[in-house]
């Protein structure tokens, strides 16, 4: 395997003795990708991990300061912003949107996107699951009772659509891929065609940002690396991925493929796309508080999202 870390400039002087980052993720998430890159070689740091089923509880962590950073996408972030995230947005990536997707079992009845009307779809209240479920309800011009939400984690929401318990569920990422290579579900609609942003986010506490700078500026940068190679060498990335959340190749493939993830900066079309999907939550009632996108971001560690 091609490994990344040789690409790595880093002045080590910069790090006290010992520092500990602590890092929030989600399975198949940033650490994934950057042990496949090789780029967790060789830390002027300790970094801690911890492995969280979806969004929502990695942003808790976030909150009650548990970890120092974590990754999510556009729609759980808002979510932990408007309820008083003491955080700020750092790193952004954009993906194609279209592994996000409100899926069916094979033999649904249900064939396209108004068939939806009516029925129970499984997702994770507050996910970027949620906010495709949102944008295909304001695309339909649907009012709320027209549709129900049952509030499930992924595993949850799966054996639920397997038993029948609800009509569709709507996922992300492997989740999406494996129910569709191994499931046989049929996808309905995915967040393509302006459904949705593409973004998902790394966030850090105040605290974090204040106190360990070179860290998570190290951090970030090696992060931004290990995308970059994940885009140019899918098979390996794929073989490593698939190894780490227990899933086949193919599997993986699939995701890396359909999410086409790409580190971005923080510039106004990043911030005007967030205030987006926080608007829309906040017309949905989703949050009670409205989010100014541009307060939630620092734009300082653009620098390291550099190719």
């Amino acid at each position: 395997m091609l490994l990344a870390a040789p690409a790595l400039a880093i002045r080590h002087a910069a790090f006290a003795a010992d520092p500990v980052l602590r890092a929030g993720d989600q399975k198949g998430g940033t650490q994934s990708v950057m042990k496949a890159a090789g780029v967790l070689d060789n830390l002027p740091y300790r970094l801690e991990w911890s492995q969280f089923p979806a969004a929502a509880p990695v942003l808790e962590a976030l909150n009650a300061e548990a970890v120092d950073l974590g990754f999510a996408g556009d729609a759980p972030t808002t979510f932990g912003l408007a309820a008083g995230l003491r955080g700020r947005i750092i790193a952004p990536v954009r993906t194609t949107a279209g592994g996000t997707a409100i899926m069916v079992g094979k033999d649904s009845p249900i064939r396209a996107v108004a068939d939806l009307k009516g029925r129970s779809i499984a997702v994770n209240r507050g996910s970027i699951g949620h906010l495709l479920v949102l944008a295909v309800a304001a695309q339909q011009k649907w009012s709320p009772s027209d549709y129900t939400v049952v509030n499930l984690l992924p595993a949850e929401a799966k054996t639920a659509l397997s038993a029948g318990s609800v009509d569709a569920w709507c996922s992300w990422g492997v989740y999406v891929a494996q129910a569709k290579l191994v499931d046989q579900a049929r996808v309905i609609v995915d967040g393509r065609n302006g459904l949705m942003t593409g973004l998902s986010f790394l966030t850090a506490t105040d605290l974090a940002i204040a106190t360990y700078r070179p860290q998570i500026v190290d951090f970030t940068h090696r992060l931004a690396i290990a995308r970059r190679w994940a885009l140019s060498h899918p098979a390996d990335y794929a073989r490593v991925l698939a190894t780490e959340i227990g899933v086949t190749e193919p599997v993986a493939r699939l995701t890396i493929d359909t999410d086409a993830t790409k580190p971005v900066a923080i510039d106004d079309g990043v911030i005007a796309d967030e205030q987006k999907t926080a608007d829309l939550y906040l017309a949905a009632k989703i949050i009670r508080t409205r989010v100014d996108a541009r307060k939630a971001f620092d734009a300082s560690f653009n620098e390291t999202l550099a190719g």
